[in-house]
């Protein structure tokens, strides 16, 4: 999955920071006191296909060429990153545009898709039309990928280390790239899920790094959609601080993928295909 993409064309004014100063009031112990808090920013992100919108998300404004690469690859809006052209963030007064360039061949397979709408924040689903748009099934993952649980906790312990944003405002997800006898490699960052997931995968793909080689951790339940993501780029393991859910575990074992959930000191769960984890 790994190939060299065209620079990134950045837009002519400075994107909103990640996280903004606001006043507040703190009750603590009953007494009353003005103080300033740090909170996460989210803005609508609309996302343009050769000038076509396509979608418009909430999402942390960060990394958002990353968020461009990673949704177009995990979305199954092109088969590889050579399908994708260019990258060009514009800002905006109160929101963000990511102008996307792709191959005409996916342009117009895009056309067919029809999705155009405003979603949630990292919502998964927002958008597919029908089922077959939201249900694919990428082809089942093979490789010879082994994860150490000793490992895998040590990478759990340091995580931290990399949610710059979170240790300041306590309320954005990460997702995490680990690559066996080298720890934690690449963090990213995201009010959603879904959205951390997918800088992830576009800043790994900017790098040219071979998804075949780690697996990711994410901060959040394991729904569906973060397996989907993960089988449709060829990441062939998730581990998830939280629960999975029932169909996040069907579609990991039909898709070849390592699930792990409740990943937490010194304990983890293993919902699908446990070979790849050892002692």
């Amino acid at each position: 999955m790994a190939a060299s993409l065209p620079p990134v064309a950045e837009g002519l004014s400075a994107a909103p920071t990640p996280v903004v100063s606001v006043r507040v009031e703190r009750w603590q112990a009953g007494s009353l006191e003005a103080a300033t808090d740090e909170v996460a920013d989210e803005r609508p992100i609309a996302f343009k296909y050769l000038g076509v919108p396509h979608v418009v998300m909430l999402a942390t404004p960060a990394d958002l060429e990353d968020l461009a690469v990673g949704f177009t690859l995990s979305e199954a809006l092109v088969a590889s990153p050579a399908e994708i052209r260019s990258v060009e963030v514009r800002i905006l007064e109160d929101a963000l545009e990511l102008e996307i360039a792709i191959t005409a061949e996916r342009f117009a397979a895009l056309l067919t898709r029809h999705r155009n709408l405003t979603g949630r924040t990292g919502c998964g689903m927002c958008g597919a039309e029908t089922l077959a748009d939201a249900i694919r099934e990428p082809p089942s993952l093979g490789g010879d990928l082994r994860i150490s649980s000793r490992e895998l906790h040590r990478a759990l312990a340091s995580l931290a280390a990399g949610q710059v944003y979170n240790a300041r405002t306590g309320s954005i997800h990460a997702a995490a790239w680990v690559v066996p006898g080298l720890g934690v490699e690449l963090v990213r960052e995201d009010v959603g899920r879904h959205n951390a997931l997918d800088k992830l995968i576009g800043a790994l793909v900017r790098r040219g790094e071979n998804l075949g080689s780690g697996y990711a951790i994410v901060t959040s339940r394991a729904s569906y959609e973060i397996v989907q993501k993960a089988a449709t780029v060829g990441i062939a393991a998730i581990v998830a601080v939280s629960a999975p859910t029932a169909f996040a575990i069907r579609s990991a074992q039909e898709f070849g993928v390592t699930l792990v959930g409740f990943a937490r000191p010194e304990r983890h769960v293993v919902y699908a295909h446990g070979e790849r984890l050892i002692p």
